[in-house]
């Protein structure tokens, strides 16, 4: 017993200690185990975004008042005022091409972009849009950026480890881990953003917008945008904007487009649940039904008819009007997707080509002079393009607000607004609205169709 006493007190002494090394994980395992390694790699790419804009605000001589401001709140003169947002953005190449939120620099007049090793770039918005809550913007005189790879966002698992990295409240980068806890979260509207989602449990705070959702291999499969909260903080469940349609954006912004183009369905459906998926013959829920097809809709082209249930769109499944807009879009334009659609004669396969919305016939755009009752109000006819423009009923005629003007504003009207009658007489060109403004004498009576609404305003000029 002594012996095996001493011989082990030997061995116990004769270990010399190791010295720990860092070195770049190359498993899933070593990645649990610390994630230095990739945030070094992935942070660089990743910058804080501080923009200014300049809003048309009233300065009310009751603001500040607890009572009076809550009455008087559209008193006083509009003037000029700089609103300030911060957020981030993920650099996307290596010549300055950065991805970041619409609602962190839509609209600015000023961009100043930060990276982590202090460098400041200033920045244009090269293309923007408010539905996706997307904006590409391009840093000025910028050469070999540090950037992330963009990996399709279709490949994403729930389960998968990821790390989101931005700037919140401006006190530096923050980096959280967690994993994707949600695919297709279709069902969320986020500010204007109505959309297709990743769904996360990594914490998001709101300066984070704008922000990169990463894997394990640091490459981006999400611009971070909204969190699903009651007090302001993030709850666990956070939304990403899918890698997939960033890639899109991205390469409309290089062709040139200042506005992103979706192609067009010219189609309405609806979810198909339990009763529906009955009556329809389906063994089980899912897919959307085909409701209603516009005249010129690539999906009637297609042999597409009402009744016909799209089960896939490129062997993925579609199961919401949110999913098949998201189909479409990372398709893009010119691409000829595979659509499975059930039908009275079974499951098949149909090719649609995609496309932008037809703008003819034409728009007959005007804008009402200094004579009329309400001058500066922009209207246009009602062609396909502008029935995408507004997300107008398929069916829907006549003339369409496409810009109310101040003046147009101020009396309740609003873009999207169909004009239906003005001092009793119908509305059906844009020359009769001019015509009926121009004749208005002490008293207007206006008619519009707001959505599912009929609005009648009374004026007194």
């Amino acid at each position: 017993m002594l012996r095996l006493i001493a011989a082990a007190l030997a061995l116990a002494l004769s270990i010399q200690p190791v010295t720990a090394q860092t070195q770049v994980p190359r498993h899933q395992t070593d990645i649990a185990l610390g994630f230095a390694p990739l945030v070094k790699q992935a942070a660089p790419a990743v910058v804080n975004i501080y923009a200014k804009r300049v809003v048309q605000a009233r300065q009310s001589p009751f603001q500040g008042d607890p009572f009076f401001e809550g009455l008087f709140r559209d008193f006083g003169s509009r003037r000029p005022q700089v609103e300030n947002s911060l957020g981030s953005g993920v650099i996307l190449s290596s010549d300055g091409i950065v991805v970041s939120n619409y609602h962190v620099v839509g609209m600015s007049t000023d961009i100043r972009v930060h990276l982590k090793d202090r460098r400041e770039f200033r920045a244009e918005v090269l293309l923007a849009d408010e539905e996706s809550d997307l904006a590409i913007l391009k840093l000025t005189d910028a050469q070999d950026m540090p950037y992330l790879e963009l990996r399709d966002s279709d490949n994403v698992e729930v389960g998968e480890l990821v790390l989101a990295i931005g700037n919140p409240f401006g006190v530096g980068q923050t980096v959280t881990s967690g994993i994707v806890s949600g695919l297709a979260r279709s069902g969320v509207a986020t500010g204007n953003a109505r959309g297709y989602f990743l769904q996360t449990d990594a914490p998001i705070n709101p300066g984070n917008s704008g922000g990169a959702l990463i894997d394990v291999n640091g490459d981006l499969i999400g611009i971070n945008t909204s969190i699903l909260t009651r007090s302001g903080g993030s709850n666990g469940i956070g939304f990403a904007i899918p890698a997939k349609l960033v890639t899109q954006f991205v390469a409309q912004a290089r062709e040139g487009y200042e506005s992103f183009q979706r192609p067009w369905a010219g189609m309405f459906g609806q979810p198909v649940d339990a009763d529906m998926a009955d009556g329809l013959g389906l063994d089980r829920p899912g897919g959307i039904v085909v409701s209603d097809l516009h005249d010129a809709s690539p999906f009637g082209a297609a042999g597409f008819a009402a009744g016909d249930v799209i089960l896939e769109v490129d062997g993925l499944p579609v199961n919401t009007p949110a999913e098949m807009v998201f189909r479409m879009s990372v398709a893009g334009l010119g691409a000829e997707i595979d659509v499975l659609v059930a039908g009275d004669d079974g499951e098949e396969m149909r090719q649609v080509k995609m496309a932008i919305a037809p703008d003819s016939p034409s728009r007959e755009t005007i804008e009402t002079g200094r004579r009329s009752a309400i001058p500066g109000l922009v209207i246009s006819r009602i062609n396909p393009a502008v029935l995408g423009q507004f997300n107008l009923p398929l069916g829907t005629e006549g003339v369409v607000v496409e810009s109310p003007g101040e003046t147009g504003a101020r009396l309740g009207l609003g873009a999207g607004d169909v004009l239906r009658a003005i001092d009793g007489h119908e509305i059906a060109s844009t020359g009769d609205v001019d015509r009926a403004l121009r004749n208005a004498k002490n008293r207007l009576t206006i008619e519009v169709q707001r959505g599912t609404q009929r609005v009648v305003m009374r004026f007194r000029l």
